[in-house]
Order: C-alpha cells, then sequence, then structure tokens
C-alpha cells in the first residue's frame, strides 16, 4: 500500500541549495560523532514563550516546588530546568548520546558522568572511559563501550556505580571494534580486520557472547564500506542499520545472516525506527516501511513538495516524524495513516528526537538558538511551550523521559525538566 501526497527528494531547495540546517546535520555526522531561525512566537492560535521560563535554576537545585512537587505549566509557558549543569560533551553527534538508566543520567564524554535525575548530582566521573564519539549502548542492564584505552577491548559498565562489570578480550583479530546495538545475550558491533601488516581495509559486523566474551559469528561487509557513520537497532532476531554508502540493512542475530539490504537516497545519519516486524525510514520526500523479514514495503508516505522527511520514531505505537517544511506527523505505523499534521511550524524550529509522557509529546529540535525542549499535545499535535536554556548555542537538542521528568542536552549543558 502506498500513500501519497508529493518535494524535492533529496532535500534540497527548489534552487539547488541545500538548508543551512542540513548541512550543519551533515556535518555532524560526517564527523562520525555516534546514544537541531527565527524566534519562537506562535503556534496557530497559541502563544508560546520561548524565554525558557521563569529564571535561571541553581546548579544541582530542587526546582520549582522542590522534589518532586511540580508540574508543567499551561500552554504558553513554558516550565523552569529543576537542575542545570555543565558537561563534557558537545552535541554534533549521535542519537544516542544521552540516555536514563533507573534515576541516573549519562552523558557520552569525557569524562563519561552519571548524574542523580533528581538533582543533578554527580554519582560517578570516570576520564578516559569512552572514546569520543562513543554511542551510549544499552543490553540488559549494562553500558557497553568500547575501551577508552584503545586496546580492541569491549567493556560493560553498570551505570548506577560507573564500576567496570564486563570485558571481552577479541585476541587482536578486530582494529578497534565499536558497539552498535545489543539484547540480553549479545554485543553487536563493527570493526575492522586486522592484516598482518597491522593495516585495516576491511571490516565485519560480529555479535560477541556476553557470557563468554567471544564472538559467535562475524560477517565480513562489502568493500568500501566504512567502520564509523552506522545508524543501527536491534529488536528481536533482527540487526538493522545504515550506513555511509545510503544501504539499509537487516541480519539475523543469532546467525549473523544477512536478510536482505536495499538502497536508501537518504545517507547515514537520519534515525530509523523499528516497531512491531517492521522498519521505518526517511528517505527523502518519502517516510517508508519495510517488513522487516523479507524487506517488502509496506507502505510509503510522501510529504509535500521539494521537502524531506526528518527520522522516524514510534513511542506507544505512534510514528511520529517532522519534515523540512516544518510540520510534524503523527503516522499510524501499521498503514501509514496520519492521525494528525501540523503544518504550522514555520517560525519555529521542528523537532528530530522525540519523548512522551502521558498526553504531551516532547520534542528535542535542529540546530537552532531558538529551539529546545518542545511539549506537543499528542492527540493533535498542537504546539504548547518550548523551552530554551538561554545559551544562544546553535546545537541540536536530546531529550530523555524519564518517569516524572525530562533529561535533556544542549550543547555542554544537561538539565531536568518536569514532565507531569
Amino acid at each position: 500500500m502506498t500513500t501519497r501526497n508529493v518535494r524535492r527528494a533529496d532535500g534540497y531547495a527548489a534552487d539547488g541549495v541545500m538548508p543551512r540546517r542540513r548541512l550543519l546535520r551533515l556535518a555532524g555526522a560526517g564527523l562520525g560523532l555516534v546514544l537541531a531561525g527565527a524566534v519562537t512566537t506562535a503556534c496557530g492560535p497559541e502563544e508560546v514563550d520561548a524565554s525558557g521560563g521563569m529564571g535561571e535554576p541553581k546548579p544541582g537545585g530542587s526546582g520549582e516546588g522542590g522534589g518532586d512537587a511540580f508540574t508543567t505549566p499551561p500552554a504558553g509557558t513554558a516550565p523552569r530546568a529543576l537542575w542545570q549543569e555543565e558537561t563534557a560533551v558537545g552535541t554534533l553527534g549521535n542519537h544516542e548520546v544521552l540516555a536514563v538508566v533507573g534515576n541516573v543520567v549519562l552523558v557520552a564524554g569525557d569524562p563519561l558522568v552519571g548524574r542523580d535525575l533528581a538533582t543533578g548530582r554527580k554519582l560517578w566521573s570516570l576520564p578516559g572511559a569512552a572514546q569520543p564519539g562513543a554511542r551510549l549502548i544499552m543490553g540488559g542492564d549494562t553500558l557497553y563501550l568500547a575501551s577508552g584505552e584503545y586496546d580492541g577491548d569491549l567493556v560493560g559498565l553498570d551505570p548506577a556505580t560507573g564500576k567496570e562489570t564486563w570485558r571481552s578480550r577479541l585476541g587482536g583479530r578486530y582494529a578497534q571494534p565499536r558497539p552498535i546495538g545489543a539484547d540480553a545475550e549479545r554485543v553487536y558491533v563493527v570493526a575492522g580486520i586486522l592484516e598482518k601488516d597491522l593495516s585495516s581495509r576491511h571490516n565485519v559486523i560480529a555479535a560477541v557472547d556476553i557470557r563468554t566474551g567471544k564472538a559467535v559469528w562475524n560477517e565480513r561487509r562489502d568493500a568500501g564500506t566504512e567502520e564509523s557513520g552506522l545508524t543501527s537497532v536491534v529488536l528481536g532476531d533482527h540487526l538493522v542499520y545504515t550506513d555511509h554508502r545510503e544501504n539499509l540493512t537487516v541480519r539475523d542475530t543469532a546467525t549473523g545472516r544477512q536478510l536482505w539490504t536495499k538502497k536508501i537516497s537518504s545517507s547515514n545519519f537520519e534515525r530509523i525506527a523499528v516497531h512491531d516486524g517492521a522498519v521505518f525510514v526517511a528517505d527523502g520526500r518519502n517516510l517508508r516501511s519495510f517488513g522487516l523479514g523479507d524487506g517488502a514495503e509496506r507502505w510509503a508516505l510522501e510529504t509535500e513538495e521539494f521537502s524531506a522527511f526528518n527520522g522516524p520514531t514510534v513511542i506507544e505505537g505512534v510514528l511520529y516524524a517532522s519534515d523540512s517544511a516544518h510540520a510534524l506527523w503523527a503516522v499510524d505505523p501499521a498503514t501509514g495513516k496520519r492521525r494528525w499534521h501540523n503544518p504550522d511550524l514555520l517560525e519555529v524550529s521542528v523537532p528530530l528526537q522525540f519523548a512522551k509522557v502521558g498526553d504531551t509529546l516532547y520534542g528535542g529540535t535542529e540546530f537552532d538558538k531558538d529551539g529546545g525542549v518542545q511539549a506537543y499535545d499528542a492527540r493533535d499535535g498542537k504546539l504548547r511551550w518550548t523551552f530554551n536554556d538561554k545559551t544562544g548555542k546553535e546545537q541540536q537538542w536530546y531529550v530523555v523521559a524519564a518517569g516524572k521528568r525530562l533529561a535533556a542536552l544542549h550543547g555542554d549543558r544537561v538539565q531536568a525538566l518536569p514532565a507531569v
């Protein structure tokens, strides 16, 4: 089934000039850092306060009302941050640069830091633990990283304490293995193949057994493929990833066998999503769904001419995506039919990353000094408010839902916002 609406598929403007925001995003992806204007004034009939709320919070402070006694403000008024702290990471990076595990906020960088979600207090700090651009790959209750010592090892950390709980030494067979996914049984890595002269001209995708620390399978990738810049996700028996050569590939997690691969017009930097036996990708002007098992296209949805979709996210059975025409979409992932469409965001930044709490959809915006964390009514897509930290930095925002709070990252600042 194909749903058609029908922009230029490569995301360029009609005059052939690539939009500035898209250039910035491409630059970020090209760095291999692997976890977004105008002033925000209004959305439809509702006025939105882009000031960042009611004054600056104290670092590590409990925020509005103290403890858990807080609620989000009404439409048109942004909340106050519950706490804000500086961090050592810049956000020209991957989708997994920020994570929350239990009550611990993790921010990739050097040092690798864990903070208390309620107060922002630093719980632990590990200098040299994570390589630049490290992705926060979680498998079960363990955080997996390439060793910061560049010795070819993989390490597992306890997010609550930062202590090492697991290590795999792959015997010098591979050069710099990098985790790209994990589940309860295996860590999936991409790594260079070490030649006799210690060079590495080819690479593999491999699965490392968590119990033994040994590779249970490895599959050599095609010549010319690169080790960095993969966007990947694991769902059940499927490892799904895109790469710089504009391939969408699915492998069997048990054997490593490639089930199928397809060419897509967008590069690796776009987020991909998997849900209920399907993978969803932004492919230029199209948002497309493929069956995980056979690669058959299930549906395609088009945005307007000369526009392109940003990477999708599926939350609680609804697919969310924005586009370069500054519109936000909510789509049924089974059929591709839209639930709602908000085209009235021309004066604001659009979100690239999403989280949801109750009836509120939160978005972290693209590169824009006037962007921030946005709150939308998840029932109709209307923008309620935008939180901005007033730093004026044109860096992407990241947001993760965690119970009654949101963790947000922007440039070198991590903060918590109320989410109920």
